[in-house]
């Protein structure tokens, strides 16, 4: 709460600057501030940057220092019982004084944490009174100066945008910093997996029960981590999926580019793109509910043993989840193809269906292709519906009416709780991870790849 306080007073003191700027810009420009090197709301720009931008910056550095001073405030109130605990006590009861100060509940605090709570709420308050005095302070001190450098000469435009592109700049680098990291921590942890267990086994072992045991006097298994079960159940359900959605997307593409009218595809079109922004949990319990005892129940019909949980409930759920993809995706490279294409085939007297199926498809294949590897990706990284309608069996089959798992389902079952972050088990997660990294990587530079051809060829 007050973290929003401190950014809500920033931008406030922005928009006021903002309106200090313009006016002292409208004051020394003269009549119809024909005088300026800018337009008047450049400098009111320049003004707010030279006001948020201190306080912005002491704002941060109340974020980033606040926890660690109000720690050391705090253990002075470590009572001696605690101390003498060692290093894991005093982090236990620090984390009980941080709940019951932010008004959580605490799992069973000592006496004494209830009062360090207290002394810890007076701190943040005060760090929080003085940052946002301090914050105050120097957005004036800053407004003032850049209230007294506007001038009629002064190019605040070259000034703001040289601002924008530093700001751009730095969010642009904060996000490549951030994919790298991510991909640092995921190959620093497969590392590790893969000292204790071996890339072979991992890679072509066809036997994977993860269950480890934690203490050498605990009975447990040993563990067993070949993941080629998991690999072939996500590409059975995937490829189910793409069974489904890969004619029904394209088809329908071509449907409102060529046959809807215009009415009709203003309609259906924003209603079938509606499906992609349905929760995947929401698809979850339509493949749980309805879609599972509805092939099970055919299945029986016809004599066949159906699991409750199978891959072909998943996919099809799947299949219907990644329609909008393919659909939007072949649309826009159907509607890419340059007309003279279409009017040449119907200027040999081809028909419509014909142009479609050798003129307009051929043309939009290398953006269709990369639709169609964009929805894998998508299918690929799904874990909801596969959790929900697939079950968590890893078994290495090919009956599309069995029970299986997938990558993303083992990554979420091998995390979920008190997990020792030591274990084979656990830093299995990471190998896995890491795997679905490289490979929906390479299915999306392909994509890319093609869809660039296809510009080139028609730009």
């Amino acid at each position: 709460m007050n973290l929003t306080i401190l950014f809500v007073a920033v931008l406030a003191l922005g928009g006021i600057s903002f309106w200090a700027g313009l006016r002292r810009a409208e004051s020394v420009g003269g009549s119809g501030t024909i005088r300026l090197h800018s337009l008047p709301g450049y400098y009111g720009w320049y003004a707010a940057l030279w006001a948020a931008i201190p306080a912005l910056l002491c704002v941060t550095l109340w974020l980033f220092t606040a926890p660690w001073v109000l720690g050391v405030l705090t253990l002075s109130s470590v009572p001696p019982e605690v101390a003498a605990g060692g290093e894991t006590a005093i982090a236990l009861f620090l984390n009980d004084v941080k709940n019951l100060a932010r008004g959580g509940i605490a799992a069973a605090p000592v006496p004494a944490a209830r009062q360090a709570a207290e002394l810890y709420q007076r701190y943040d308050t005060s760090a929080f009174l003085l940052t946002l005095a301090a914050g105050a302070a120097l957005g004036g001190a800053g407004l003032s100066a850049g209230l007294r450098r506007i001038r009629p000469e002064l190019t605040a435009r070259v000034v703001v945008e040289r601002s924008m592109n530093a700001v751009l700049f730095a969010c642009s680098t904060i996000a490549i910093l951030v994919t790298v990291g991510i991909v640092l921590s995921l190959i620093f942890e497969t590392v590790r997996f893969f000292e204790r267990v071996s890339v072979w086994e991992f890679l072509f072992g066809l036997h994977w029960s993860p269950q480890t045991a934690l203490r050498a006097d605990q009975v447990g298994s040993s563990g067993s981590f070949g993941a080629v079960p998991l690999f072939a159940g996500t590409l059975l359900i995937t490829g189910i999926a793409m069974l489904v959605a890969a004619p029904i997307g394209l088809m329908s593409a071509i449907f409102l580019t060529f046959y809807a009218p215009r009415n009709v595809r203003g309609v259906v079109k924003p209603v079938l793109e509606i499906l992609a922004g349905v929760p995947t949990v929401v698809y979850g319990f339509f493949a749980a509910l309805i879609i599972a005892p509805t092939v099970r129940s055919w299945g029986a019909t016809i004599g066949l043993d159906v699991a409750s949980e199978s891959a072909l409930a998943a996919g099809l759920v799947m299949g219907i989840m990644i329609i909008p993809f393919i659909s939007s995706l072949s649309d826009d490279a159907i509607t890419a193809v340059p007309t003279a294409l279409r009017d040449g085939s119907y200027g040999l007297g081809a028909t419509r269906s014909e142009t479609i199926r050798l003129v307009i498809v051929p043309a939009a294949l290398p953006g269709i292709v990369g639709a169609f590897l964009l929805a894998i990706s998508r299918a690929i990284g799904e874990t909801m519906i596969v959790v929900m309608a697939a079950g968590l069996a890893a078994n290495l089959t090919a009956n599309p009416l069995a029970a299986v798992t997938t990558v993303t389902v083992q990554i979420v079952t091998l995390l979920t709780g008190d997990q020792e972050f030591d274990s084979a088990k656990t830093l299995a997660a990471f190998a896995l991870g890491l795997v679905l990294f490289c490979i929906t990587l390479l299915l999306n530079v392909f994509a890319l790849r093609m869809v660039q051809r296809y510009r080139e060829q028609y730009d």
